[in-house]
């Protein structure tokens, strides 16, 4: 059974050098969306945005090459893939010749999308592209209230609130202040939190009480940014949501997921904390 505690998380691994795709850790994403009430047809589109800065390979004559690496994995995709074997797999490649950049994107395409159960997109570029710059996530900042915050765990929904007697509002909030925790090693993964929304105004000073009540939750990355827009969906009840989580990376990888009530293709900037 692929449940979390059977993944290479927490255990000490070798770590190979050459190829081999049995390395990759799929994990069903059903058991987690079914405690939160999540069930098919979903409520929300998304796309888990992962971006790998150690990636390489050798050329045909033996010379490392390396490169960035951005996959994109489908929210509709039955499996989500174990972040530490996500790791071993790419640095098996390590001591692969591997004929160009082409081919090594072929084959991580049909690797993903075997474990994911779902086509994953793969895109490779050079290390220094400019496309890669840093910049931060638009819209208005939570984390300057003036507010008092106790809690710090399990995630609260109570402290969500929507004025639904005002007139509608469109928004972009954000917040630096998430964290939460790997549920296996319990090592924090810290992030950023975008949500943007139209519909009845939200409590500030609520929402941002609600995101730090993440703090001492154990979770992966995907299941919290799930769990922020049902949460939201259920208790604030706005015309349109979407939830973006830029987390700070690890091991050379960092995760993004993203889930919207509309189907939107997100960017992927890299804020300064990436």
């Amino acid at each position: 059974m692929n449940s979390p505690e059977h993944s290479p998380l927490g255990k000490e691994t070798p770590y190979a050098d050459r190829y081999d795709p049995a390395l990759l850790f799929p994990i069903p994403r059903a058991g987690n969306r079914a405690q939160l009430g999540l069930a098919e047809p979903l409520p929300f589109h998304g796309v888990d945005i992962w971006n790998a800065y150690e990636l390489s390979w050798l050329d045909r004559r033996g010379k490392p090459v390396v490169a960035l690496a951005e996959f994109r994995v489908p929210a509709a995709s039955p499996h989500l893939i174990e972040s530490k074997s996500f790791k071993l797999y790419l640095n098996g490649f390590a001591g692969e010749r591997i004929a160009d950049a082409a081919t090594l994107a072929s084959t991580l395409t049909r690797d993903l999308s075997a474990a994911a159960g779902a086509v994953v997109g793969v895109q490779l570029s050079d290390a220094r592209a400019a496309a890669h710059a840093v910049c931060d996530m638009d819209g208005h900042l939570l984390d300057e209230q003036d507010i008092e915050i106790d809690d710090y765990g399990p995630p609260n929904a109570d402290f969500l609130q929507a004025d639904s007697g005002a007139s509608p509002v469109a928004e972009t909030l954000v917040s630096h202040l998430l964290r939460s925790n790997c549920p296996v090693t319990g090592q924090p993964d810290w992030g950023s939190v975008q949500i943007a929304y139209r519909g009845a105004p939200i409590d500030h000073a609520g929402l941002l009480r609600y995101l730090v009540s993440f703090r001492n939750h154990n979770e992966f990355h995907e299941h919290c940014v799930e769990r922020i827009f049902a949460d939201l969906t259920r208790t604030c009840e706005p015309r349109q949501l979407s939830v973006y989580a830029r987390y700070t990376r690890r091991g050379g990888l960092d995760i993004n997921p993203f889930r919207s009530s509309t189907p939107i293709t997100p960017a992927n900037p890299r804020t300064v904390r990436q």
